[in-house]
């Protein structure tokens, strides 16, 4: 039978609470909201903290989808069924529809969380790939307050980030910007596993869907050591018109710029064969979004 090491555990009553329990009780601490990820690991030994603080009772303080000015603010406890059924969210960006009806089942999403999904920072994570795609930032508080941080930054290796053993975090903001839309695509062994290959995209144009590309993002996950953005597809997409052509340009830097390994999930070429063509797609698809919203007006 697998079973944690013993620990102890404490309910939360407020984020304050949560960064005070953390300071007083050390690196060996560990926050749980969902648990999909960290229960597991505990079950295997391969996490062993010795105190849980569930912070399941600050979701009235932490679950939100609200607009700031020209930010979508993400509260960290917003769970996966939420964000599924967001019509706010969606109208801006359908990318988290579209990776959210690919994450787990249903049990999973109406338990785990946005937050516990970032600070996993799994390679293959669904919500990482979109949160860098969408140039998100990430709020961080500790008892000395707040700090805002990129995806890029955020994110310091496998399993590893920017929040510090008495932080945590409490926010992802994304900014809203004109003349876009978004769309992730995931090729898995089965449905609602982990991604062999997935991929996000971003587009936004100057002038309509007639007109050039201003801006393109990518977002690639489960090819490489962290989920990655590729500036260079930014790069040669701008000031392009959208078409098939500058899409399969950008699905060539995409495989090129990856770093997939070869596991039990796909050898190398066929990962990153997928970064290229998912790219393509999530391009086109975001293109295709563009153009179906003016034809709505």
């Amino acid at each position: 039978m697998q079973v944690p090491a013993p620990l102890e555990y404490v309910r939360a009553t407020s984020v304050s609470d949560a960064i005070g329990l953390l300071e007083r009780l050390g690196e060996e601490a560990r926050i749980i909201a969902g648990g999909h990820s960290l229960l597991p690991m505990m079950k295997l030994r391969l996490a062993t903290p010795e105190y849980l603080i569930d912070v399941n009772d600050l979701h009235d303080e932490l679950s939100y989808i609200r607009r700031t000015g020209s930010q979508l603010r993400v509260g960290a406890l917003t769970r996966h069924r939420e964000l599924l059924e967001s019509e706010e969210l969606v109208e801006h960006f359908p990318i988290f529809r579209d990776a959210e009806r690919v994450i787990a089942d249903p049990p999973v999403r109406n338990r785990g969380t946005l937050g516990g999904a970032l600070c996993q920072a799994d390679p293959s994570e669904d919500l990482s790939s979109v949160c860098t795609t969408l140039n998100a930032s990430c709020v961080i508080r500790g008892s000395a307050g707040e700090r805002v941080v990129t995806m890029e930054e955020f994110y310091r290796g496998p399993y590893e980030t920017a929040v510090g053993p008495a932080e945590m975090l409490t926010e992802v903001r994304i900014p809203i910007r004109r003349g876009g839309s978004n769309a992730y695509a995931k090729v898995d062994r089965r449905a609602g596993d982990w991604a062999v290959t997935a991929a996000g995209a971003a587009l936004w144009l100057d002038g309509g869907a007639d007109g050039v590309i201003a801006d393109a993002r990518v977002g690639l996950a489960a090819v490489g050591p962290s989920t990655t953005g590729i500036p260079a597809i930014s790069a040669a997409l701008q000031g392009r018109p959208p078409s098939a052509e500058a899409f399969a340009e950008a699905g060539r830097i995409a495989a090129e710029s990856c770093s997939p390994t070869t596991d039990g999930r796909g050898t190398e070429a066929y990962k990153r064969h997928l970064a290229g063509e998912l790219t393509r797609r999530t391009l086109a698809t975001a293109y295709q979004r563009i153009q179906e919203r003016e034809v709505l007006g």
